[in-house]
């Protein structure tokens, strides 16, 4: 299975809403290694969220991956979502880690290296970026550092944040 990362929140250092914020725990080390790793932690009792790290080792910082716009395996996407529109298959970082079968055993993960998931090179140039504030939180609500490809439609989050 393939995908483009077509949406994307920051977690900055000194962010209250980041996992990292409090310092390292057995439940967020992987945010404290070298930028490139996953973090993979279950919310809401229900579902996987994928991370990637993005500082230097010691320092807590991500980058949570909300959207991807399907490319190679949907069939298997959708075995593993159960979703019949093409659409509702990777858009979240629910969906999108459910249909990509992302769970807790790809904590830690070196995505830049070789393994059962990693990030690629681009095979087409991203369309025009938009910003806005990020998605369900309740610090640091207003800060501008959710990331979308503008029109794609596996963008997630309500339309008054994707224009």
């Amino acid at each position: 299975m393939s995908g483009r990362i077509v949406e994307a929140e920051a977690y900055v250092p000194g962010d209250a809403a980041c996992h990292a914020f409090r310092g390292p725990t057995p439940r967020n080390r992987s945010l404290f290694l070298e930028r490139g790793h996953a973090y993979v932690y279950f919310i809401y009792g229900s579902f996987f969220m994928l991370n990637v790290s993005g500082e230097v080792k010691g320092t807590g910082a991500g980058v949570l991956l909300r959207g991807l716009e399907p490319l190679e395996g949907t069939d298997l996407m959708r075995f593993r979502r159960d979703a019949v529109r093409l659409e509702d298959l990777t858009r979240g970082p629910g969906r999108l880690a459910e249909a990509m079968w992302i769970e807790r055993d790809l904590d830690g993960v070196d995505l830049c290296g070789p393994g059962s998931l990693w990030l690629g090179a681009e095979v087409r140039p991203a369309g025009e970026i938009g910003t806005s504030v990020r998605i369900g939180l309740t610090k640091e609500i207003d800060r501008p550092l959710r990331f979308y490809e503008r029109g794609n439609r596996f963008v997630s989050g309500p339309r008054r944040l994707n224009v």
